[in-house]
């Protein structure tokens, strides 16, 4: 590893002459001005500056650059920008939708919409509440600012880690128009398009649409064997919706925007826009990397005299997960499963409350004489060998259907005093199917949906004085959401079956301020704030439609009878009904997990910011910062137990002091930029498994450390070279001790000293581009990225067999532009190498699986587009 950062660090210093910086711009240099290095203005302050003179690490890519290295989602801005992890999908999401986005350590790795993300997306200043269609298509923006650390003073709640703000393009006096087509392997086949409209003097329009369709790089094949087996109806349990395809990781998804820019007076311009995409595909690739066969459960004798039945639950260190569980109940005899009290766990599946879920027992079928009920057997072989290959047959799909309106509105109420205001709402419906276990046993699979929508509404106020060298930013901010989730999943063939629906609310507001003054040349300072005051409810209903505790506790028959209600001894002379015994909360629902009221929470936080900023040279800025940011907190909805109670986790807490340098010298031929920063990072909410269940959880506190160092170098007319390297010393301190709630991940993956999940130390790239002219006044476009990045957990649990290894990916392109830029040729290539590693993984003890999706192989494309 030594060998390799020194390896890296010589590239970067050859490419810029000197140790590089943490570089912003990242783009390639237009056509028409190949002598520097081209200026992005960006609006991470509320307000239009250079990138360069903004005392804020930012990475900002225009779309000259997304384009060029063919970058069409925001997960994939992750492998040019240090010291970020951006994953399109989470464990068991089942889509690429999905954003699981890290900086700086600082993230948030599920879907689920009681659970908020670390990272905060906006899309022209509207903020995306959740994680579910975050990972955004990419068609005719005008740049992408990633900005690291603690946003909390100008962006607010759920931007500890940072804020991706996407920012489009605004039409314009000219009727043009700029498209292009792609076809690649798996039968890609891309086409985005934008026109631009002038409707009349101050009234301009656009209209974007873009369309991608591939299909899955992951195959379904049959299991080979010639031993008939039985599989159940589709229908043998409850689920949101069910379909199958014989690929997955495919794509089919359009989206259409329109953007309408009116200008009434000379101080007065209005934004109006409307975007609508909808997905309908298959889920993304999964394989099982490991897994284990559990134990058989153990019977328990009563005590002598008591009266109390003996129960088929294994005691809590029998190691029983649902692969062993299932494994037992086909695969043993009646008497077998008799002396372990197992008749009724092994019978029929489902109970008399929902009559259209039952189905045939699974108890001895595979002793009992007749092959035509026969199953097959979980064990060792539905290991993937092939990361595009799988035996799975079960629910396969991926559904989303989103919209959103935005308004904003400039006014210039004077030379010195202009009024802002942004108003979003925003709708979401999602759906996905997956089977999670690489087999045709339903060992692992589930549907999960979600519906949501969200209102907000910013009003800033910004004010520069004194010549421009104090400027002002004052505002407030309202939001309010609405959200309903149904998770419904199916382990063991069904021997648990979830039922989890829920219903969340949210209202929040604040004000917030921030002063940048320039007392003289060389110092300026930063003082800002935001006060926020969040309320939160929710309405838990989860419960298991298969009764398997009643089952267990032989409250029922197997023929799938419950009875909640029948007396049970619990000691000598004592009885109480089973529901209360097993601790069900609501009488008059005995399936129901979830107590049956509505919880609420109420969050305030004060998050401030100070800054310094020494101005050596026009060039040269010296800048040091001290900011605090905030996740809000919430409940854990996933149970697979009974609770009393509805489980809670606090919000969590970052403070960061950081240093850095931004600098533009040679004559714009040479871009360094650099930060280092310390981040008390407490209460960290992580995602942990207790038997089924992912749950959440205050984690406890984690110290992280780093630096990133960016370059831009033009050093010859035509090429642009853009470097980086990031370090992260990400690890945990003062752990909390919940090793009763989930001592998998307790023992394993989160104690003083170990690395935060998601979180590499080292993250190096490299990516030169060269424009070549031609004598026809066209010219030849080549561009390459490298990137390294070092050994990843992706799991809380640090799962060996889950871990994203020490890597590198290469992406090539090489492009023909025409005289004027008026139309254009590209080929590629993607993971040249043809690298495979797992971008999302999770290891459940209680299916007894480890299982994760690899990113994509190597993929060639072609591309050809006209600019007119």
């Amino acid at each position: 590893m030594k060998k390799g950062v020194f390896l890296s660090s010589a590239i970067i210093a050859s490419c810029v002459y000197i140790p590089s910086a943490l570089a912003q711009e990242n783009n390639p240099p237009p056509a028409s001005d190949k002598k520097g290095i081209a200026e992005i203005v960006v609006t991470a302050q509320k307000r239009a500056e250079n990138v360069q003179d903004v005392p804020i690490a930012i990475s900002a890519y225009s779309s000259e650059a997304l384009e060029t290295r063919g970058i069409r989602e925001i997960s994939q801005i992750s492998n040019v920008t240090p010291n970020a992890t951006l994953d399109a999908g989470t464990p068991f999401s089942g889509s690429s939708q999905v954003l699981a986005a890290f900086i700086r350590g600082v993230g948030a790795n599920d879907f689920a919409a009681n659970l908020d993300p670390g990272v905060g997306v906006y899309l022209d200043g509207v903020y995306l509440a959740r994680t579910v269609g975050a990972n955004l298509n990419l068609p005719d923006v005008e740049r992408v600012e990633i900005l690291k650390g603690p946003q909390g003073t100008l962006f607010g709640r759920n931007t500890i880690g940072g804020a991706i703000s996407v920012v489009t393009r605004d039409p314009d006096d000219e009727f043009h128009f700029k498209g292009d087509v792609t076809y690649g392997r798996f039968n890609r086949f891309d086409a985005r398009g934008t026109v631009n409209i002038p409707v009349a003097d101050g009234l301009y329009s656009s209209l974007t649409f873009s369309t991608e369709q591939r299909d899955g790089y992951q195959k379904r094949v049959p299991y080979p064997t010639d031993q008939p087996f039985a599989v159940d109806a589709p229908t043998y349990i409850p689920r949101n919706d069910y379909a199958v395809s014989d690929r997955q990781g495919g794509n089919d998804s359009w989206t259409v925007r329109g953007k309408l820019l009116w200008e009434p007076s000379s101080n007065i311009t209005v934004r109006l826009s409307g975007d609508y995409s909808t997905t309908d595909t298959s889920s993304t690739p999964n394989s099982v990397v490991a897994w284990d066969e559990g134990f058989q459960p153990a019977p328990f004798a009563p005590p002598p005299g008591t009266g109390l039945p003996g129960t088929s639950f294994a005691p809590p260190a029998g190691g029983l997960n649902f692969a062993g569980l299932y494994n037992f109940c086909i695969n043993s005899t009646a008497d077998q499963i008799a002396a372990r009290f197992a008749q009724n766990l092994c019978g029929m599946r489902g109970t008399q409350f929902n009559p259209a879920g039952l189905s045939s027992a699974l108890g001895g079928v595979n002793t009992d004489g007749d092959p035509n009920n026969n199953r097959l057997t979980y064990d060792g072989r539905f290991v993937s060998t092939d990361p595009d290959r799988s035996y799975a047959t079960g629910n396969n799909y991926n559904t989303l259907e989103s919209y959103g309106f935005s308004g904003t509105v400039d006014i210039d109420l004077s030379d010195q005093i202009a009024l802002k205001s942004i108003t979003g709402y925003r709708n979401l419906d999602w759906g996905s199917g997956v089977d999670l276990d690489n087999s045709p046993v339903d060992l692992a699979e589930g549907s999960l949906s979600m519906q949501q929508d969200q209102f907000s509404q910013e009003l800033q106020v910004i004010g520069a004085f004194l010549d421009n060298s104090l400027n002002v930013v004052l505002g407030g901010y309202y939001f309010e959401e609405h959200a309903s989730l149904n998770d419904r999943m199916a382990f063991g063939q069904g021997l648990l079956q979830i039922d989890g629906p829920n219903d969340l609310d949210t209202d929040n507001w604040a004000v917030f301020g921030q002063i940048d003054w320039r007392i003289n040349e060389w110092l300026g300072i930063t003082i800002g704030g935001r006060y926020t005051e969040e309320n939160k409810s929710l309405l838990g209903a989860q419960s298991d439609l298969n009764g398997l505790l009643y089952k267990a506790l032989n409250c029922a028959t197997p023929d799938g009878t419950v009875d909640p209600y029948a007396q049970i001894p619990t000691g000598p002379g004592a009885t109480a009904p089973c529901y209360a015994v097993a601790g069900f909360p609501v009488e008059d629902e005995p399936l129901r997990f979830y107590v049956d009221e509505k919880q609420k929470k109420k969050f305030s936080n004060f998050s401030p910011k100070f800054g310094i900023q020494l101005h050596p040279s026009d060039d040269l800025m010296v800048y040091g910062s001290y900011s605090k940011g905030y996740k809000t907190g919430g409940w854990t909805t996933r149970l697979s137990a009974p609770l009393s109670y509805a489980p809670d986790f606090d919000e969590e807490k970052a403070t960061t002091y950081e240093v850095g340098i931004k600098s533009t010298l040679l004559d714009r031929r040479l871009q360094l930029n650099a930060a280092a920063f310390q981040t008390d990072y407490k209460d960290i909410q992580l995602t942990f498994y207790s038997g089924v269940s992912p749950i959440f959880q205050n984690a406890g506190n984690a110290r992280i450390k780093g630096f990133e160092i960016e370059a831009v170098a033009a050093p010859v007319d035509g090429l642009t070279i853009n470097a980086s390297v990031g370090y992260l010393d990400a690890y945990f301190k003062d752990v909390l001790d919940q090793s009763v709630v989930a001592p998998n991940a307790f023992q394993l993956g989160v104690r003083d000293g170990t690395e935060l999940p998601k979180t590499p130390e080292w993250s190096l790239n490299v990516s030169p581009t060269y424009v070549a002219g031609l004598a026809n006044g066209g010219d030849i476009t080549t561009s390459v990225t490298w990137s390294h990045q070092t050994k990843v957990f992706n799991d809380v649990e640090r799962t060996e067999a889950l871990a994203r290894p020490t890597h590198d990916i290469v992406d090539g392109s090489i492009t023909y532009n025409a005289p004027g830029r008026e139309w254009f040729l590209q080929g590629g290539v993607t993971n040249i190498f043809d690298k495979r590693v797992l971008v999302t993984g999770v290891s459940n003890p209680g299916f007894g699986l480890a299982f994760g999706t690899y990113n994509r192989p190597r993929e060639w494309y072609l591309r050809a587009g006209v600019n007119f």
